[in-house]
């Protein structure tokens, strides 16, 4: 897990950018704020959460699929690992 330990400070400022922007969320629904700010809240934390991903899974397939030392069986199954995740996530 080379690719997270290097990019370890931008992942984790995205992650507290997330909790940031769902705290504000929160704020927004307890003083009944009005919906668009609640939808542009939201939209907000969708985007970040899909450059989250965008970010660690772009480090995993270079890190983990494009070596050359997985067998044909390893990186078929390093694959679907991934398709599944990417099908649970697109739902």
């Amino acid at each position: 897990m080379a690719h997270i330990s290097g990019n370890k400070k931008k992942l984790l400022s995205r992650v507290r950018r997330i909790i940031g922007q769902s705290s504000a969320v929160e704020k927004s629904l307890e003083s009944e704020a009005d919906c668009m700010v609640i939808l542009q809240q939201v939209a907000a934390i969708k985007g970040a959460v899909n450059g989250l991903m965008k970010e660690v899974l772009e480090g995993h397939l270079r890190e983990h699929l494009v070596t050359d030392d997985l067998t044909q069986a390893q990186r078929q199954q390093e694959v679907e690992q991934v398709i599944s995740v990417l099908k649970s996530y697109l739902k």
